[in-house]
């Protein structure tokens, strides 16, 4: 689906009767709802750098984005919009979202550690051919979160700091990540 198509399946979540897994879950929903406030203030005010936007500048050939998500995630709530916003910056991008627990389950093919951490970026090339993947966090949000897992924090601690790390780094991580993956 496209990113429209996304949205409308994210607002659908939202207004559904939830009575399927994972929305049935009270917690889940009330944190859906805070992913879209999220998304969608990082829609609003997410700033592409200067250097991202000329590394993607020089994307010569057709490259396929595909991004593995789910409304529910935390993580994507700060990450995608910012994919979005990149792929928008050159035509020869196009952007796929995909449902981590839905068909075609591609997640299958792209565990992180063993497990289906979203969200996965997969760059494939007008072949097909994966280029990269990137996920399911910047680097030092990933450290973050191992640290306070080993520590055996309380998930709600480590939501709250990693929002907070998110807040603070207003997606320059991930963009330099994504310049350096690209640039290759």
């Amino acid at each position: 689906m496209n990113f429209s198509a996304y949205q409308n399946y994210f607002e659908e979540v939202l207004k559904a009767d939830h009575s399927t897994e994972p929305y049935n879950d009270p917690d889940y929903m009330e944190y859906t709802k805070l992913n879209w406030s999220r998304q969608s203030r990082w829609l609003k005010t997410g700033e592409i750098s200067a250097a991202l936007k000329e590394v993607v500048s020089k994307i010569n050939k057709p490259q396929t984005w595909i991004i593995i998500t789910e409304p529910w995630c935390g993580d994507a709530a700060h990450i995608v919009p910012f994919f979005h916003l990149i792929a928008n910056l050159n035509p020869l991008i196009t952007a796929e979202f995909e449902l981590r627990d839905a068909e075609p389950h591609r997640i299958n093919d792209y565990l992180t550690n063993g497990g289906k951490s979203i969200p996965i970026l997969v760059v494939k090339d007008e072949r097909g051919k994966d280029l990269f993947r990137w996920g399911p966090r910047p680097a030092e949000a990933q450290n973050l979160y191992t640290t306070l897992k080993n520590s055996n924090a309380e998930f709600e601690e480590i939501k709250i700091a990693l929002q907070k790390w998110y807040n603070e780094d207003k997606g320059v991580s991930l963009q330099q990540e994504i310049a350096a993956l690209l640039k290759g």
